[in-house]
């Protein structure tokens, strides 16, 4: 892409352009400065469980812009995904209605994560409290697999480690919810469109691709297969709180507007 055509681009999609601009740098960011300043951007910055003593109420919009250092695929694939259809949107809704769309539907992936959380540490939570209660692991035996040594012997004390120690694992980065929200839309608004999907040695429409995703998604998240960190749950957060969004401006007549 020459000069010309990138400021062209700038110039006609601002907010998908500015949305990869700062995910590049976010993502430069988060390598950079825990070896150069100290400073862990996705420990700061990735949302963490609610309850965690890590958590900031910020983090439920700055983890959107974080990807996986480890790797470039992360961060290649989802704003690939962004310049692919939110050019589109922008086109069609306007930047600003775009944005908010954009932006929403990420806070919504959130929710639905902590809602996720909350559901699937209920049980040792549960378990935690009242070890420390009664000042004793027995309550924790079912949960052996989730801690290194003897729980049976866990104190009051230790209950109140393990558990904050429990809280604080879960992190989740990256802007897959709010691109699941643009698939959405996508395949809603042109559904009939046709789309080449790697695998796939024919092209399907918009909504069929959009609706397998969304099966997928949910079945690999109810499945929690181990060494799976993906999270699922947001990925169908974003598709819920985008399909909400649109069926509100449908009903009042601003769907392409």
């Amino acid at each position: 892409m020459n000069s010309n055509r990138l400021t062209s681009f700038f110039r006609e999609y601002p907010a998908v352009s500015n949305l990869i601009v700062i995910n590049l740098l976010f993502w430069l960011a988060s390598i950079i400065l825990p070896t150069k300043a100290g400073i862990d951007v996705i420990k700061i910055l990735g949302m963490h469980y609610w309850q965690s003593d890590l958590f900031n109420p910020l983090q439920m919009i700055s983890y959107m812009f974080l990807h996986d250092t480890h790797s470039f695929s992360h961060i290649f694939f989802n704003m690939f995904g962004v310049y692919m259809f939110g050019r589109i949107l922008e086109h069609v809704w306007g930047t600003k209605k775009f944005l908010f769309y954009y932006l929403l539907t990420g806070f919504g992936a959130a929710i639905i994560q902590q809602v996720f959380w909350a559901i699937d540490l209920s049980g040792v939570t549960s378990a935690l409290n009242t070890t420390i209660a009664n000042n004793s692991g027995e309550a924790l035996i079912p949960f052996q697999h989730l801690f290194r040594g003897d729980v049976s012997q866990a104190t009051a004390a230790d209950a109140i480690q393990l558990k904050q120690m429990l809280f604080n694992a879960p992190v989740t980065i990256g802007a897959s919810g709010a691109l699941f929200g643009l698939l959405l839309a996508f395949g809603w608004l042109f559904p009939n469109i046709k789309l080449y999907v790697m695998f796939i040695p024919i092209p399907i429409s918009a909504r069929i691709f959009v609706i397998l995703y969304g099966v997928a998604e949910l079945f690999l998240g109810i499945a929690n297969f181990s060494g799976d960190s993906v999270a699922h749950f947001a990925h169908l957060g974003g598709m819920i709180f985008g399909a909400l969004i649109i069926l509100y401006w449908k009903k009042k007549g601003r769907l392409f507007s």
